[in-house]
């Protein structure tokens, strides 16, 4: 008797102890009425004016002046000028972050506004400032003047979120005034090519046009991400820019309305498993140094070309994105520690950051990176062995599956001669040619001494 006594009692205290674990797992509350009591306050929508020109169309008269037709068709029966100006209108959210009345949005919202109104919960309308912006990662700030405090939001640690945890958003999408959604983190850290520091928090919750520059919260009324971006086709997978990247970026939006962002001054490329192999690396892992800015950060801290970054500023690197993430996140003028990997042996550097100016191409994934090609210089004995002239071409290292290089036929070990007819004796030189392109680019390629033409798709 006491012995089943006893595994009773250790059957009700696994029960217990399983129980509580589902407990602690299961996060989502029984309702989420008290959070959007106290959170809807803090969402504003947005109401943009954008003013758009008539574009002329016409012909040109024997004496130079542009005519078009519709300048006669209105003076004859209107009596003017046809107009040439529009006025059009758009709509997004944003979210109060200070009582006097400092407001979070996208830049994609406020970036072509000639006027700004921003619409309270209460229903008081206001006009707005822009206070900054940042096109490369789609945050802005504007400003507000109310009469009194206004109920504010605070940050959350993005970086705490786990896949699977509970996510609210407010918004006003399609004009439908502080809006309601609710899900599940479902990926953190995606990249949707939407610029070079992308690194968005993946959602469930319902967002759609409107959402965008609407926060998304947590459980505990925190905001943890700015929905900024759908995928097309009502699939219900949003997207929002980590808290703890606009964090960052607010403070100087606040202070001078623009982002200043570190500079290293290389052309990176992620690690395949074959180039892993080819340059002595164990895991493909790391940033793929290949080219160095004269004169750069880089080039005088002496990192070179082939160089694989693996570790900046005591953060383990994993690809070029997060590379890219880290640089532009680091203050001008730091010294930073940087971990290469030479010719198989780990070096330690140390590089004083510079700044990014607007003309600098971040080192995102190029158009090279996005047609699926991975690039290397021809060495002379490389040359020599493929009987091509000297400096001339660019080898093929390796071609992503189902790429656009792919569908058109470039496979690795495949030399490029030239692009739309030009010749090119680089990296650099072709990825100048394909920005200079203007259609689906015209490649020549060798492959075991023989030269065709082969069109890559660029989508």
């Amino acid at each position: 008797m006491i012995l089943k006594t006893g595994k009773f009692l250790l059957l009700m205290l696994a029960a217990s102890l399983l129980g509580a674990g589902f407990a602690a797992a299961e996060r989502r509350p029984d309702s989420f009425a008290n959070l959007v009591d106290r959170l809807t306050p803090t969402v504003v929508n947005i109401q943009v004016t954008v003013v758009q020109r008539q574009p002329r169309f016409g012909l040109r008269n024997p004496f130079g002046r542009q005519r078009d037709p519709s300048e006669e068709f209105f003076r004859r029966f209107f009596g003017q000028d046809p107009p040439r100006e529009f006025r059009g209108r758009a709509i997004g959210s944003g979210f109060i972050i200070s009582p006097d009345g400092y407001i979070v949005t996208n830049n994609h919202v406020v970036e072509k506004a000639s006027e700004i109104k921003v619409k309270l919960k209460d229903g008081a309308e206001h006009k707005a400032k822009l206070i900054g912006r940042d096109p490369k990662t789609d945050l802005a700030l504007i400003k507000i003047e109310p009469k009194k405090d206004l109920p504010s939001t605070r940050f959350g640690d993005s970086d705490a979120l786990r896949v699977g945890d509970w996510v609210m958003a407010i918004g006003n999408p399609f004009g439908l005034s502080h809006t309601v959604t609710a899900g599940i983190v479902s990926a953190k850290g995606r990249v949707i090519g939407q610029g070079p520091y992308d690194d968005f928090i993946q959602t469930d919750a319902s967002i759609n046009r409107g959402n965008s520059g609407g926060p998304l919260f947590n459980t505990r009324g925190e905001v943890v991400g700015i929905n900024t971006a759908i995928i097309a086709g009502g699939t219900g997978i949003g997207f929002a820019i980590p808290a703890n990247m606009a964090k960052r970026l607010i403070d100087q939006l606040r202070e001078t309305g623009t982002v200043v962002r570190g500079f290293l001054g290389v052309r990176i490329q992620n690690l395949t498993p074959q180039l892993a192999k080819r340059f002595g690396v164990e895991k493909a892992e790391g940033a793929l140094v290949s080219d160095v800015t004269e004169n750069s950060p880089a080039a005088r801290s002496g990192i070179k070309r082939e160089d694989v970054i693996v570790e900046f500023d005591g953060h383990r690197v994993r690809d070029v994105n997060e590379l890219v993430r880290r640089v532009g996140d680091t203050r001008v003028g730091k010294e930073v520690d940087v971990q290469v990997l030479r010719d198989g042996r780990k070096m330690a550097l140390r590089v004083k950051v510079g700044k990014l100016s607007e003309e600098a191409v971040a080192s995102a994934p190029s158009s090279v990176q996005m047609l699926g090609l991975t690039l290397q210089p021809i060495t002379p004995d490389r040359a020599k062995e493929l009987g091509l002239p000297g400096g001339r071409g660019v080898l093929v290292g390796d071609v992503e599956a189902n790429s656009p290089a792919a569908r058109a036929g470039i496979r690795p070990g495949d030399v490029i001669l030239e692009v739309d007819r030009r010749a090119v004796s680089g990296v650099k030189d072709l990825r100048s040619a394909l920005e200079k392109s203007k259609q689906d680019p015209l490649f020549l390629v060798q492959r075991d001494g023989n030269k065709s033409y082969m069109v890559v798709p660029r989508g």
